[in-house]
């Protein structure tokens, strides 16, 4: 059996359901993210396993023992919340060693506890300050200490990094990783942030309208999207319409007189198929070769990267291209776009 487990777990409102019936296992010291749009559910289903919210139907079941009723201070879960939640009134020390106290652990020991988690969090040198005179990204690793320092069998984190500017932002993405991986504990995030779950994650659960769409490992997840809405919400990409046609025995994907083969798959004549294309999948090459041509009618400059819209007989498409030595293009330029039969997904 897997460390944690949610069987048929389900959250009604009235008539109006956040979470449908969710089935999901997560292996002892796994990164799993719960990722998803507003209102998808992932919140609720944290609150769930944290017990904040109570389940209309279904259980949970942490290292054999169901804990579906069980009230959340007995569930011994570390939890990390998005406004972090520290006490202003207290240094950083005693907000980390305040579920120590609560759990009248020796004074000794409690100290010990305390300089370790303030250890792995780089924070030693703070022990004495208060959450006000600490930035963001310091209050962010309070809290983490606090939530680890209890050595919890589960670590819940509800958008953690979601209050940080976007370059420390990145920066705790990967410190949060490191200390997850150093002390091995099995964590579940929520998040909106795809780049966020996709850099953290060991398995990335994709939610929409309160159900599990796809649970996958993250290059997984980003190379092969099961649905229409998974291939747009986890990255851009371009999504071409078409119809199934057959010549000379083989079988194709029509899109405005483009014929793209259909690499796998049963299909059927006539059939509505949608092709997903990554925008870094697409070359641009010389006009008149590739696949087809059109004119750029917008560029972005992303720093690493340029960001082509490009107008083609079969729709925009957008296309991003290294920012290297290669000139870039110019809007109103025509160009040629190629990619390989790899590159392609078809989605029904």
């Amino acid at each position: 059996m897997s460390f944690l487990t949610l069987t048929n777990l389900s959250k009604f409102y009235g008539t109006q359901c956040a979470v449908d019936n969710m089935n999901l296992s997560v292996e002892k010291g796994e990164f799993l993210t719960m990722l998803g749009p507003s209102g998808c559910g992932k919140t609720t289903t944290l609150q769930m396993i944290a017990g904040f919210v109570e389940a209309s139907q279904g259980d949970i079941f942490l290292d054999g023992q169901n804990i579906t009723h069980k009230a959340p201070n007995s569930r011994g879960l570390g939890i990390v919340f998005q406004s972090y939640a520290l006490f202003p009134h207290m240094t950083v020390a005693q907000n980390v060693s305040f579920g120590l106290e609560m759990r009248r652990m020796a004074k000794a020991e409690r100290a010990q506890r305390v300089a370790s988690a303030l250890a792995l969090v780089h924070l030693s040198d703070l022990a004495q300050r208060y959450p006000r005179e600490l930035s963001g990204g310091q209050r962010q690793r309070v809290a983490l200490a606090r939530a680890l320092v209890i050595e919890p069998p589960v670590l819940l984190l509800d958008e953690p990094l979601s209050n940080l500017d976007a370059k420390l932002r990145e920066e705790m993405q990967f410190e949060l990783r490191q200390i997850q991986r150093k002390v091995g504990t099995t964590t579940i995030m929520v998040t909106h942030d795809q780049t966020e779950a996709m850099s953290l994650s060991d398995r990335v659960v994709v939610m929409q309208a309160g159900r599990v769409t796809q649970i996958d490992k993250p290059f997984t997840l980003y190379e092969n999207p099961q649905t229409q809405f998974i291939s747009t919400f986890v990255g851009k990409a371009n999504l071409l319409q078409g119809q199934v046609k057959s010549f000379d025995g083989t079988c194709f994907i029509d899109i405005q007189g483009l014929r793209l083969k259909v690499l796998d798959g049963v299909w059927t004549e006539g059939q509505a198929l949608i092709i997903s294309l990554r925008p870094e999948k697409i070359q641009c090459v010389a006009p008149g070769t590739g696949r087809l041509e059109g004119a750029v009618k917008a560029r972005f400059f992303l720093g690493s990267q340029w960001l082509y819209q490009v107008a083609t007989a079969q729709g925009l498409l957008t296309v991003t291209c290294a920012n290297n030595e290669n000139v870039p293009l110019n809007e109103g330029q025509i160009t040629g776009l190629d990619w390989s039969d790899a590159a392609m997904r078809v989605l029904p």
